[in-house]
This record gives C-alpha cells, structure tokens and sequence, in this order.
C-alpha cells in the first residue's frame, strides 16, 4: 500500500488525526512553560556599543537608571520661581533607589522648561519597570502642580511603554490573521464547511510552532519577534493547504472515490509544496550569518515554524480531508459523473493573449516595474526612537518636548567607559568635538573588571539624524586618541550607529545567500540553466520594485519619514522567496504539460490551471501580511505593506504576464541545457486537466 494512502484510508485517517492532535497537545503542553529571552540588542554582540554595556554591567549601580520628569507651562510662559520649587518638592516626594537622591530641578536655557532626574532599579524586563513606571505616572499626575504638565520619560519609561503597547498585542494579530484567512477562504470556496478544515490544521500548526519555537529560543537564547513568525506560518501554511485542495477538487471530477482522488492530489502537489516550503526554510536559514540577533533568531525561529506548517499540511490535511470527503464542498460538491468539468477560461484567455505578444507585453512589464522600482529615489532607513511606534506614547512625547528645550541628545547621553586614571583626559578631549554640549565623569565604584570609570557625553543633535551620527564617530576618535584610556563609547545613539552598519553588512552578506538558494532550487526543479537565470532576474526586479512602491507610499501616504533598518533586508529576503514560491507552483506545472503540448502551449495549459489558485492564495498571503499593522511597531506595519503589496505584484504582474511572456520569447531555450522536458513527465489524463477554478 503506498505510504500516504495509509493515512488517507478509513482507518488510517482517523488514526493519524488522533496521533497529530495527542502529539500537538503534548508539545503544546510540555513547553508551555518555556520563555523566549527578551528582545534582542538592536547592534553585533561584538560592536563597541555591545562592549560597553557589558562593562557598565559590571559595576555596582548598573541596574540603576535615570527617569526623567520634563516640566513645561500649560501656557508655554517661562517657569517661575515657584514653578521650579514645587518641581524640586515633587522629585522628593516620588520613589527613588536608596543611596541615589533625585536631583533638583534644573532650568532648560530659554526657561521654559525644567528636567528632574529620578533614580530607579530597573529590571531586564520591561514588563516589570512597566509596573514602577505606571505607578510613578500616577502619582505625578496626582502630586503635580495644576498649571505643569509634567511628562515620565527616558530610557525606562521608554521600555516600559514598549511592553505596555504589546500588551495583548500578539493575541490581537492571531485572532486578526485567523479572521482574514476564513473570510478569504470562505469566498474563494463559497463553502460554509471547508474553510474550517484548512483554518483548524494550520492553526494547530501555529500553535505548536510557537512554543517550540519559543523553547528553541530559550535553549538557543536567541530572540525573534513572534508576530512574523505567526504570520509565516498561517500564510505559507495556508498557501500549501489551498494548492492540495485545489487539485484534490479537480481529482474528484475524475474519481468516484474521494481518497483515490485525494492520494492523486496528494502525489501531484508534493513536489511543488516540499520545493516551495525547502525554498523559503534555506533561505530564512541564511539568516543564521546575520551579526544582528534579532534577525539572526528570526531566521532559526521562522524555519521552524514553517517545517511545522508543511509536517501539518501534508500530513493532517489529507487525514482530516478524507475523513470529511467530498461533502465538504457543499453546496458546490464535485461529481465524477463526467470527465472534464467546466472551467473559467479567464486564466487562459489572459495567457493566450499574452503570447500573440510577448514582445510588447514583456516591455511594458517591465517599464511598470522599474516605474515603481524609481520609489527608492529618495527613500532613507534608520527611525528615530521617537518613531518607532505607531502608537503615541507619553515616553516619546516627553522625548519630544525634551529636545525643543535641552541639548537633543540629553534624553540619550553617550556613555564612555575608559581606564579610571585616564578619566579626566577622556574627557577634556571629548568635550572639544564639535556637537558635544559636555562630557561630565562620573563617581564611580571599582569596576568588577578592574579600575574603570565612566563619562556621561550629552551631545547637540537630534539623535537618529546624520549629524549625530558624525558626532558619535568623532566621539569616538577623540576618546580611542587619548593614549592608555582604553576608551569604549557606547550609549543609546552608539548602538544605534553600530545597528546600522551591522544592518548594512547583512544586506551585503545575506542577499547573495538568497539569490543563491533559490537559483538552485529553481535549477532542481527545472533542470535547466536558463529558466532559473531568467526567473530568479524578474523576481528580483520585481522585489526592487515592491520595496520601491512601499517605501513612496510610505512617505507620501503614511508619513513614515524613513524605513526601518532591519526592513529592507528582511522585505527582500520575503519577496523573493515568497515570490519564488508562485513561480514554482507555476513552473514545476508548466514543465509537466510542456512534455506533451510543447513549451508555449504547455505554459497556457499551466497558466489556466493554476491562475485560480494562484491568485486566491496570493491574495490570502498579501491579507495575512497586511495583518502586521495591528501590531504597533512601525518596522512590523512597514514589512507587512511592503511583502503584502509584493505578493499582489508577483501574483497579478509577475506570474500572470511576465513569467508566461517570458516563456513565449525564449520557446524550448528556457530548458537549455536540455532540449526541453522529458517525454515520461508527460500528465496523465487526469494530471492534464485543468485546474477546477478556484471560487
């Protein structure tokens, strides 16, 4: 007996949902307890940033951080005298860490506002100083005088309205994602029944990927953002489950026995599916090279998860379709009274009238893409801290206010760690760069690493600008000149510089990596040199472009005033792969009918038959992408616009037009070296009918 009619058989169907759903549950329920490591550090482990905070780990204080209290009138006049009495008598009243008293309120140079330095034990966990922080607020609020408005900010507040925003956050996007994939599928089907059966078993997926994924985490300590990984998850897995149904549908208009017609399937699919899940895992597996951890942990996390996506699919999917037959397709139920059913020609009017031109429409394919392609002019990466989050915070306003009163880099002051007896030399030689307001050594405690001291360097410009950047190398130029200091500048605004170029080296790194990859699954696949060249050149013209349009309508639109640093690589890293995978299901269907109607006709013949599905499942992956946005960081809405637009690109342009264009002009050199496909891959009867249209 084949191995997959086991599980598809009338026992053996029942007994493979039953083991799936006893070893689900028992990896669902032995790992729950796991907990991933908190977010990742933004630069390398080994940049000079990364190097400072874990010399400032080592002294006595480290866990003690300053909250800022930024005071301003309600009418915008200078403070009073008064004004600034009853501020200082407000930071004596609030809590503070024992040993460290909060400072007096200090008057900004035009008068107009005032700053209050508190102390506070914080923890690695921005959820627990969330707890300290709302405290804190509340009793501002209540002790505050009634013509101040007095903001919480700095770098704990800062984290705690991270973890706040969150909150809940994640359940948000899964009930979001499951709602967006049972709409669609329930249009796409037109069945109040078998939306459930895909929807239940990669939700089963999803779950079971999220606590290994967060155990891989937690043994590997490596951290990710769990929204993407769900996301990938639901979307491929549900990309999978719509392929296999689709030709398990056209299966039953042949076979009176619905499992004969679901091994068929079954054995039909599987190619495409395991070259499209192995496409995407190599190249999410090339993330493992990424210097940046976040990225680095997104990559083992979201292989992972998709391993599990496809181990769900092909193995639950069929069970639970041949428990459930062909009614669940009802009311639209296919009948294998006749042997070929009606079909749209839609798809195949679109890819015939494509090759009577092929020339023209190539050309002007290819115009639309480097029109959009021309959205990169002008387009920066980096965020500012105060730009981060889509959701107004009171850490971010009071940030704001800060910089329009207070040097911009006070709020996130260079920290420069150097040998305790060259301290003062540090900082005499920092305190002449341009940009820097002062450089101030503080008291210290032996260092747990030997005689070390700290220099707290507050600096002019706006953090996250190209100013700042300068100022923070020129920093560091000064304090590495001062001989025998050994000096190591790091800070908020350090990381963020040494973020950017890490950022920089993956996107050199890892998009060769990529390319390659999917060069050679698409040679695998073909056997050919030349299609893999060509189809792996559209799709990264047609990623350009995607990034291109994303970032203009982001700029234009959505006001976002620059992209991410992690979202161009990991956008690029999607749309290709992603958009790989159509061009496989495509593809591996067009070598199967070129062996018996040729390569022109054999792409029309693959074009109808899977353009129905193509589209559905694009446009379910697009949907469960756009689902990103209800999560609040900015880089997460910017990744799921940019992939989301992508898949509609590639699915609609791409895949419809230019790939069958393509094909037209080339004829059987797509294939070469070889002369073209092997007459024994020719479709039998049933494997060369078309594709019942989808909806």
């Amino acid at each position: 007996m084949p191995f997959i009619s086991r599980f598809t058989s009338r026992r053996g169907a029942w007994i493979t949902l039953a083991l799936g759903l006893l070893l689900s549950l028992g990896v669902i329920g032995g790992l729950r307890g796991a907990e991933a490591p908190p977010r990742a550090d933004a630069a390398p482990t080994t940049s000079e940033s990364a190097r400072v905070a874990e010399l400032v780990a080592g002294f006595p204080d480290a866990d003690v951080q300053s909250v800022l209290l930024v005071a301003t009138r309600d009418d915008d006049a200078a403070l009073t005298t008064s004004d600034m009495a009853a501020l200082t008598s407000l930071a004596t009243s609030l809590p503070a860490t024992p040993g460290h008293p909060t400072s007096p309120a200090m008057p900004s140079k035009d008068g107009r506002a005032a700053l209050v330095q508190i102390p506070m034990t914080a923890s690695a966990d921005n959820g627990e100083n969330a707890e300290t922080i709302s405290h804190l607020r509340d009793l501002v609020r209540e002790r505050a005088p009634d013509d101040l408005s007095v903001l919480v900010t700095g770098g704990p507040a800062f984290g705690a309205d991270i973890a706040q925003a969150f909150d809940g956050a994640n359940v948000t996007l899964l009930l979001v994602t499951i709602g967006v994939v049972a709409l669609l599928l329930l249009l796409t089907y037109r069945s109040p029944v078998l939306w459930l059966v895909p929807v239940l078993v990669v939700g089963v997926a999803d779950q079971v990927a999220t606590v290994l994924t967060t155990a891989l985490g937690s043994a590997l300590d490596f951290s990710f953002d769990t929204g993407i990984v769900s996301v990938l998850v639901f979307g491929a897995g549900t990309n999978y489950a719509m392929l296999l149904i689709s030709r398990y549908r056209e299966e039953l208009w042949h076979k009176s026995d619905h499992r004969v017609a679901l091994v068929r399937a079954w054995r039909a699919t599987l190619p495409a599916i395991v070259a499209s899940n192995v496409t995407v895992v190599l190249a999410l597996a090339t993330l493992a090279a990424a210097v940046i951890p976040g990225t680095r942990g997104l990559g083992i996390a979201a292989a992972a998860g998709l391993v599990v996506a496809l181990v769900a699919v092909l193995a639950l999917l069929p069970a639970a379709l041949a428990v459930t037959g062909r009614r669940v397709f009802w009311p639209y139920i296919p009948r294998a009274a006749r042997k070929d059913e009606p079909v749209s020609s839609t798809w195949g009017s679109i890819a015939t009238a494509v090759m009577r031109r092929p020339g023209v429409v190539v050309t002007l394919g290819l115009l639309a893409l480097g029109l959009l392609a021309g959205g990169l002019l002008g387009t920066k990466v980096g965020l500012a801290q105060t730009e981060q989050f889509r959701v107004p915070s009171e850490s971010a306003t009071g940030l704001e206010v800060l910089s329009r009163h207070f040097p911009a880099g006070a709020a996130q002051p260079l920290m420069i760690v150097a040998r305790a007896d060259r301290v003062e030399d540090v900082a005499a030689a920092v305190s002449s760069v341009p940009g820097v307001d002062h450089a101030r050594p503080l008291e210290d405690a032996p260092n747990t690493r030997g005689s070390l001291g700290r220099i707290s360097v507050v600096t002019t410009a706006d953090p996250g600008t190209g100013t700042a950047r300068q100022t923070v190398a020129d920093v560091r130029a000064a304090a590495h000149a001062v001989s025998g200091a050994e000096a190591l500048v790091g800070g908020q605004q350090a990381t963020d510089v040494d973020a950017r170029e890490g950022n920089r080296r993956d996107l050199l790194l890892i998009v060769p990596m990529i390319l390659l990859v999917n060069a050679l699954v698409l040679m695998a696949l073909t056997r050919s040199l030349v299609a893999p060249a060509v189809l792996l050149g559209v799709n990264l013209v047609s990623a350009l472009a995607t990034i291109g349009a994303g970032s203009w309508i982001g700029r234009h639109v959505l006001d976002w005033s620059a992209l991410d640093l992690q979202v161009p690589l990991l956008s690029f890293l999607f749309l290709v792969a992603l958009g790989i995978d159509y061009t496989i299901f495509l593809v591996h269907r067009a070598r199967s009918e070129a062996a018996a109607l040729g390569t022109r006709r054999g792409m029309v013949r693959a074009v109808h038959g899977t353009g129905a599905v193509i589209t559905s499942a694009g446009i379910v992956l697009a949907a469960v992408f756009a689902a990103l946005g209800v999560l609040p960081l900015v880089a997460l809405g910017q990744l799921g616009l940019i992939v989301g637009l992508g898949v509609v690109i590639d699915t609609f342009l791409v895949r419809t037009v230019l790939v069958p264009g393509i094909f037209a002009l080339l004829g059987d050199r797509i294939w070469w070296p070889v002369r073209g496909p092997d007459v024994d891959m020719a479709p039998t009867h049933s494997e060369a009918a078309d594709f019942v249209t989808v909806g």
